[in-house]
Formats: structure tokens, sequence, C-alpha cells
């Protein structure tokens, strides 16, 4: 599995020939690397002395990073799990009639379920803004910087993914499903760039 190479190991795969782990991989490993950014501000915060007033609130954050960084983790092999599937398709026999149908129709539904799999990241990315926020302007100030790193992955993520979802709508024939999605894709596209612009003016170093 990806996620159990060491990081030199996972660049390497990135920067080799094979097409995966891509653009969805790196995409749910940067908003992961987000998330973990917003426990460790959470920890260096929690217990210290200065900050007792905030460190329920700074609690209950660092449980919902924790789940967003489980989640995107596991996404990391989902994406590249997904592509291979859709490959996979593209190799199925196409001699008859009834063999070309079934190779289209099995495209086409795993093109969807791999469009899926980045949204899904790109969601779940998202949810790691306010989270950054309030530890970059409640938790401890040295370790701002590091939240505010997290902000800027949480939007490389979120717009990484997104892109990862559109590319694979470029080939789906079903069009409400591409609405559909697309108009999920646009909003997340929009609120992060808005929301990263927002919280990172909120703090002055």
């Amino acid at each position: 599995m990806l996620i159990d190479k060491k990081v030199s190991e996972f660049i390497d795969e990135v920067a080799s020939d094979s097409s995966v782990p891509g653009g969805g991989s790196v995409a749910a490993l940067s908003g992961a690397i987000s998330a973990a950014l917003v426990s460790m501000v959470s920890n260096l915060t929690i217990g210290k002395k200065g900050y007792e007033d905030k460190e329920e609130h700074v609690k209950g954050i660092l449980v919902k990073s924790e789940k967003i960084r489980q989640d995107l983790t596991l996404l990391i092999d989902e994406d590249s799990k997904a592509f291979e599937k859709v490959m996979k398709a593209f190799k199925l026999p196409k001699d008859t009639q009834e063999q070309k149908e079934l190779r289209t129709s099995t495209i086409q539904q795993e093109t969807k379920n791999a469009s899926l799999i980045p949204l899904k990241a790109a969601k779940s990315a998202a949810e790691i803004f306010e989270l950054a926020r309030y530890v970059l302007l409640n938790g401890n100030k040295n370790a701002a910087s590091d939240a505010a790193v997290s902000v800027m992955l949480a939007r490389t993520a979120v717009l990484s993914a997104c892109y990862n979802v559109l590319i694979n709508l470029s080939s789906i024939k079903d069009q409400e499903f591409v609405q559909n999605i697309k108009q999920e894709v646009v909003q997340l596209q929009k609120n992060a760039l808005e929301t990263e612009t927002e919280i990172l003016s909120l703090y002055t170093f």
C-alpha cells in the first residue's frame, strides 16, 4: 500500500513513468498533511500555560482533525485503486458487440467511481479550514506558521482534488451526473480560494 511506503519511496513512485500514484493521491496526501498540522498545533496548545481557557475546544478540534487525517490517508490508496480499475476496464475484450457494450459500460461506471474518490477528498479537505482557523487565531502562537501552512495545504488539497474530478468528468457520458458533480466542484473551488484568503488575512506575523 502507498501509505506504508517511506516518504522518499512515495515521491519516487510519483516521479516514475507509472500513472499511479498521481494527482488524486497527492491531493489526498496534501489534505492529510494539512489535517496533521492542525493536530500538531492542537497538541502544542493542550496543557500549555496561557491557553487553559481554550483547551477544551482545542481538544474537540484535535478529535476532528485526526478523523479527517485518517480519512484522507485512506483516500491516498483508494484514488490509485480507482484509477487502476479504470485502466483495467479499458483492457476488456471488444471482439463482439456484446463485449464492446460491456466494456463501454464498465469504463463509464469505473470512471464515475474514480471521480467520486477525489470529490470525497476535496470535501474532507474543505472541513479543515475552520479547524485551522481556530488554532491559528487561538492556538499556541509559536506554531501559528504551522496553522497557516495547514490552511494553504487545505486549499491545495481541495483544488487539486477538484481538478482530478473534472478530468474524469470529461470522459463521462451521463450528463446529469456530470452537471451535478460539476456544480459541487465549482462551489468547493470557490469556497477554498475565498476561505484561504480570508483566514490568512486575520493573522499578522
